[in-house]
């Protein structure tokens, strides 16, 4: 086993590369409104930024999945980190809508292959026993790369403008790449880890057996059903809600949208030694946080007029907590795979809340603009309410298949020999 030292060090870059990719995704949660008034464009427009980059993220988790077992985290992590700094440039510079969502689509794609990478490294440089921790501590940190699109983002637009705010992200992703191509390794004994060639069946074979667990499909509702809440504020839609449904000043939006991290942080490393010591309760912790985002969400928009701010304070810490909630997802498929299929069963997994986010996503623009007479973007309070309730679809979706494949999960382990005392896989 490596030193302290090494493990730390090679964790640091991978988690600095992530941060800077959760940025990047986040950038337009307070760039929203001047991304409109840019390009010209609607709220179902301005959804498909975040759509079509959601989308990219969810349908390349599988592909990442392969192409780790394949040629290694480290190489991949490269490459998307590239795909990064070259799609955000291009960001800073279009001038049409048209080269935008190209630009969103790049950003899209290299994101995608941060952190299937990262924790497919930890696995190698950690002890099994300290592996849900350090998740917990790469997903909580990794989230504080939205504080920088909220607070200095907003900062940053203001001053520098577009171009000069999305050029400095993106000089900041290239001197991270530089560093991690310098540092990292894929094991402690190899830098560059390859696989055997992969072929289309044994692609399906692999897929289909992680797909068959019913830990990997706990694992995947759980992630479906904790995330897209965090994540849709994060990535687009709280800044405007705050602003225009709430009517909170910008500066009041943006410490509140901070406030999503700052929960994400306090409350990431608490799941991670939770799941660690009472594996048996890893759904019940997922549900409960669930029920709690749902309750919540439910005073906020039924109260008469403007929220208060204590009420919206209080949303804000339990949105964020979904966002650690949603890591329990990847425990449970790591338990529930052999390690030769856990890079795919990861990617699988990791589909679920971003699938959920892109549904929300767009599900909002279009109440928004249904709710909205022609091409306005100065959205009502009673807009944003009926947009945001569209969350209990998803939650009541989610929360029918938590239910069915916990009973299984927890049958199979029984089966195998374990139950509350221990978990197979969690030694």
């Amino acid at each position: 086993m490596p030193s302290r030292r090494t493990q730390l060090t090679v964790w640091g870059v991978g988690l600095a590369i992530y941060l800077l990719a959760v940025f990047h995704r986040s950038s337009l949660a307070v760039a929203g409104l001047e991304a409109s008034e840019r390009f010209g464009i609607s709220a179902a427009q301005l959804s498909t930024f975040v759509m079509l980059q959601l989308l990219v993220y969810a349908a390349m988790q599988v592909p990442v999945g392969l192409m780790v077992d394949r040629w290694g985290s480290r190489s991949v992590l490269l490459t998307g980190t590239a795909l990064i700094v070259v799609s955000q440039a291009g960001f800073a510079l279009a001038d049409t809508y048209a080269l935008a969502v190209l630009a969103r689509i790049g950003v899209g794609v290299g994101d995608a292959m941060t952190f299937v990478c990262v924790l497919r490294m930890l696995s190698s440089w950690f002890a099994p026993r300290r592996i849900p921790l350090m998740t917990q501590l790469t997903g909580t940190l990794g989230q504080s790369g939205a504080i920088v699109a909220a607070v200095p983002m907003t900062w940053a637009l203001g001053t520098v403008g577009w171009t000069g705010a999305y050029l400095i992200a993106a000089g900041a992703s290239l001197v991270v790449g530089v560093v991690a191509f310098l540092v990292l390794s894929d094991t402690p004994e190899v830098r560059r880890l390859r696989g055997a060639p992969i072929s289309l069946t044994a692609v399906r074979i692999s897929l289909t057996a992680s797909w068959a667990q019913p830990g990997t499909r706990l694992g995947f509702w759980i992630h479906f059903t904790t995330q897209f809440s965090s994540t849709t504020m994060s990535l687009l839609w709280g800044y405007p809600f705050l602003v225009r449904g709430e009517g909170r000043t910008p500066a009041e939006a943006g410490l509140l949208l901070s406030l999503i991290i700052v929960a994400v942080m306090a409350s990431g490393p608490l799941m991670g030694w939770f799941i660690g010591n009472h594996p048996w309760h890893r759904s019940t912790l997922a549900i409960s946080v669930v029920w709690g985002l749902a309750l919540t969400w439910g005073a906020v928009l039924l109260w008469p007029g403007s929220a208060p701010l204590w009420l919206l304070l209080l949303l804000m810490v339990v949105v964020g907590i979904g966002g650690p909630a949603s890591m329990i997802g990847f425990d449970l498929g790591r338990t529930s795979n052999p390690s030769e299929r856990l890079a795919s069963a990861t990617g699988l997994i990791n589909q679920g809340g971003f699938v959920a986010s892109l549904v929300l996503v767009v599900a909002i623009g279009i109440v928004l603009d249904a709710f909205t007479p022609g091409t306005s973007t100065a959205y009502s309070p009673e807009a944003f309410r009926w947009a945001m309730s569209t969350q209990y679809v998803l939650w009541g979706l989610g929360l029918l298949q938590l239910w069915r494949w916990r009973r299984s999960t927890r049958a199979q382990i029984r089966a195998l020999g374990g139950g509350p005392g221990h978990v197979p896989g969690t030694a």
